[in-house]
């Protein structure tokens, strides 16, 4: 545990300040409705058993995701754009300024990296093909969107980074100027620049990267510039909060919402399909991006499942949304049909 991809956990000021936080009870902090870990008389042991012994065959599969590959370093400084990475990565281009949000470029979600390997055909980019980051966004500490490799290798290629309350003291330990590091709180407010404000937002999740949960916090975002607004949802259960956030901020342009990896043994902490279509209705979101998908197996559900359902739930609800291809250049506000690339891969 004292291996430096598990991190460190908050001391000295740090954890001073986070003993001050309103959402910090009883040593930990914790979500605004009760989430359990688990659901209702489940155990660890049915978990691990299920998962291994009962998951779909298909959670991992045959054959290579397919990708593009985006000249990321070459966009119209003008041009407002998103590329995804696979599961819950991704880059975006805004009035400007680069973004980047929870890169895993390492090859596996893990703090071994023998374990939770991606997808074959899934890391189609590397820290090297990223321009200089203006802002890095960290929604939690969990390996699958805070990934000690990739981290390390951006140091330099980073100017500031934003987070949960406790994460900074990960990235510090991993070498990073206390001096770029941003920890917020939910419900504050950050102005980046003239055409770039955040407010923290909540999300109904859990941290940690060892054995004590829950001394970091973990966040969703809205990013604001003058004329998008959209929603980083980062890990979440389905909870009243999306509505109230809706009712704050909304609507939103565009929203980043997990769709995979959930079960209904951890019924409280990952959102089923439909689900993600229902919060996106509470958002008021005009186009939904499911992701936290199709590039690791986190949960016993066949890997295309996710996208399967959600697509089917928002053409049933009117929820338009896109899908795309791993690297696919999506240019905000643009109609395009976004194709069904996952069809006819086993």
């Amino acid at each position: 545990m004292q291996q430096l991809p598990f991190g460190k956990a908050p001391t000295g000021k740090r954890l001073e300040r986070i003993r001050q936080s309103p959402n910090y009870r009883d040593g930990a902090f914790q979500n605004l409705s009760l989430t359990p870990a688990l659901s209702e008389g489940v155990g660890y042991y049915k978990v691990m058993k299920e998962f291994f012994c009962n998951k779909d065959k298909r959670n991992i599969p045959l054959d290579a995701i397919p990708t593009q590959k985006t000249d990321l370093k070459s966009l119209p400084p003008g041009q407002d754009a998103l590329v995804w990475f696979g599961h819950s990565s991704y880059f975006m281009q805004l009035e400007g300024k680069k973004i980047l949000v929870d890169p895993v470029f390492s090859g596996n979600a893990s703090p071994v990296n023998f374990t939770t390997r991606a997808f074959k055909g899934s890391d189609a980019y590397t820290v090297d093909d990223l321009p200089e980051i203006d802002y890095l966004f960290i929604t939690h500490d969990h390996y699958d969107h805070l990934d000690y490799r990739t981290i390390v290798q951006l140091n330099a290629k980073v100017r500031q980074v934003i987070m949960g309350l406790g994460v900074g003291g990960h990235l510090e330990h991993w070498g990073y100027d206390a001096a770029k590091l941003v920890e917020k709180d939910w419900h504050e407010h950050l102005v980046l620049d003239d055409k770039l404000q955040v407010y923290t937002t909540p999300a109904r999740h859990f941290s940690g990267r060892g054995l004590k949960r829950n001394n970091t916090l973990w966040m969703s975002y809205v990013l604001e510039t003058p004329t998008r607004r959209i929603y980083i949802g980062g890990d979440s259960g389905y909870d009243t909060h999306f509505a109230e956030i809706g009712s704050r901020f909304g609507p939103f342009d565009l929203a980043m919402l997990e769709n995979g990896q959930y079960d209904d043994n951890w019924k409280y902490i990952h959102m089923r399909p439909e689900q993600v279509v229902q919060a996106a209705r509470d958002l008021g979101v005009k186009t939904l991006f499911p992701v936290h998908w199709s590039k690791f197996a986190l949960g016993a559900h066949a890997w295309d499942e996710p996208i399967q359902r959600v697509t089917r739930e928002a053409a049933r609800q009117g929820v338009p949304l896109i899908h795309p291809m791993i690297g696919e250049l999506v240019v905000l506000g643009d109609n395009a049909t976004p194709v069904s690339w996952w069809e006819g891969l086993r």
